[in-house]
């Protein structure tokens, strides 16, 4: 080894040889330049690589952010259209409250005439009457005209075990007296019929009605409108079909009942 090189530092040299015989080009390049090429190679690497990452990163936010704003105008528009009943609801329940204020159903409750239930509930302010006590209210708003009285028959059942009330279809059904809805069904004789239990063996029957306002299971009070009258079931005319039972024998509404 040359003495005069034994000290330097190990280099690499790249020699460029250009067609035509024109110079060449020598590039030395100790192997601490190479290493440095090479770190910063590396990093250059691996800066665009993290610069790629983090487009993928931020394009995937920004498509959830645009998913996010699609989502808050819907909530938003559903928030509107839930305001937009509220408000509905609303009017509608100032109009019914107008209605009760009407027939004074707060304070008529109990004297025999029509009571609506409250917007807010069905449990009326005043106390319920005893259980057990007969079904004496008359069970519509009007007089009527009584067409059929309850008739007796040569067995054990009569013939027709209530009364019929000719009243034009509409009309509001009320209960006879406190009690509970025990059934509302559809008949070929009695057409749409509710039955109410009020205890103590008492049961009242509401026939021919076109619509009903209570289900299986509701608590009813005296005078509260449970139905509308019409001509369902077996009928030739609008009319209310009534019966008053006690423990299921017929007993004539009039009986009980005082007509208007």
């Amino acid at each position: 080894m040359n003495p005069e090189f034994k000290d330097e530092e190990p280099t690499l040299t790249l020699m460029a040889v250009p067609h035509g015989g024109r110079q060449t080009r020598t590039l030395r390049l100790t192997y601490r330049h190479l290493r440095a090429i090479l770190f910063a190679t590396a990093g250059f690497g691996f800066l665009v690589a993290l610069m790629a990452g983090s487009w993928w990163y931020l394009a995937a936010r920004a498509w959830e952010a645009n998913a996010l704003e699609a989502r808050l105008a819907e909530a938003q528009a559903d928030l509107g259209r839930v305001e937009a009943l509220a408000m509905t609801l609303v009017e509608v329940e100032s109009a019914y409250e107008h209605l009760r204020g009407l027939f004074g159903s707060d304070s008529l409750r109990g004297a025999g005439e029509v009571w609506l239930p409250p917007p807010s509930g069905r449990a009326p302010a005043a106390a319920p009457a005893a259980p057990g006590d007969p079904p004496t209210g008359w069970p519509l708003t009007e007089r009527g005209f009584l067409t059929q009285p309850l008739i007796e028959g040569g067995g054990r059942d009569p013939e027709h075990p209530g009364i019929d009330i000719a009243i034009p279809s509409g009309s509001y059904v009320l209960a006879a007296g406190d009690g509970r809805v025990l059934d509302v069904a559809e008949d070929p004789v009695y057409g749409l019929h509710l039955v109410l239990d009020h205890g103590a063996g008492y049961r009242t029957l509401y026939g021919h009605t076109s619509f009903a306002t209570v289900q299986p299971g509701d608590r009813v009070f005296r005078g509260e409108v449970v139905a509308l009258s019409g001509s369902t079931g077996r009928s030739t005319a609008p009319h209310l079909h009534f019966e008053i039972l006690r423990d299921g024998e017929p007993v004539d509404p009039l009986s009980l009942v005082q007509r208007p």
